[in-house]
């Protein structure tokens, strides 16, 4: 019965009833050609908004209080940003993805994400127009990163993985115990102002005062 009824009976109002209504009627057409094109123009942002959200954003002038834009300043449009709020708020996995693409915007080759489970204390590889491997360990903590976890990067960045450039980031940065300890195996630390910085759009080598003779 409810395929007779298909086949049958909404079959014959859509072809006949509904096209019938519609060409003794134009604007009936229009009407419902323009919502179906709206219907599926809002159905479009709301997936996007679902599932695009959060991923990144560019650079803007507004009120965020992580904004470091001057209002009335130019804007590259094409410049990739991250806001801290977003950093915040990815997962683990996400956090590591954004350094790498920040690393890729400033233009650093062979930009990887590793981190894992086995990864020994590299989670980002890439490297720089110089040719030097930059390895860098990436920390969402909540809370500053305390000497322990310093100390074993410190152990397996230059040994293991033979960096020329060793990194940690802290998102909310470090304990004064793990900065002296960076600083007496030079470490570069970057804590919550210098991502800040690197993720509105400055490069890294400038935000952490690193030379290069390509720069």
């Amino acid at each position: 019965m409810v395929w007779e009824w298909l086949t049958e009976d909404v079959s014959r109002w859509i072809t006949v009833d509904l096209w019938g209504l519609i060409s003794g009627h134009p604007w009936w057409g229009g009407l419902i050609a323009i919502g179906t094109l709206t219907t599926l123009i809002l159905l479009a942002k709301l997936l996007s908004f679902l599932f695009g959200a959060g991923t990144y954003a560019y650079a803007y002038v507004g009120n965020d209080e992580d904004s470091t834009v001057t209002p009335g300043e130019a804007v590259d449009p094409d410049v990739l940003t991250f806001k801290m709020k977003q950093l915040a708020a990815m997962s683990a996995t996400g956090f590591d993805q954004a350094c790498a693409d920040l690393l890729a915007r400033d233009g650093f080759r062979s930009t990887r994400r590793v981190g894992g489970a086995g990864d020994l204390g590299v989670d980002v590889t890439a490297r720089d127009r110089d040719d030097r491997l930059l390895i860098l360990q990436c920390k969402q903590y909540s809370s500053p990163v305390g000497s322990g976890h310093v100390q074993k990067f410190n152990g397996t960045a230059r040994l293991h993985h033979g960096a020329d450039v060793p990194i940690m980031i802290g998102l909310n940065g470090f304990t004064q115990p793990a900065i002296h300890f960076a600083a007496h195996h030079d470490l570069i630390l970057m804590g919550r102002p210098e991502l800040k910085r690197w993720a509105h759009g400055q490069h890294l080598y400038e935000v952490l005062g690193i030379p290069s003779t390509t720069q």
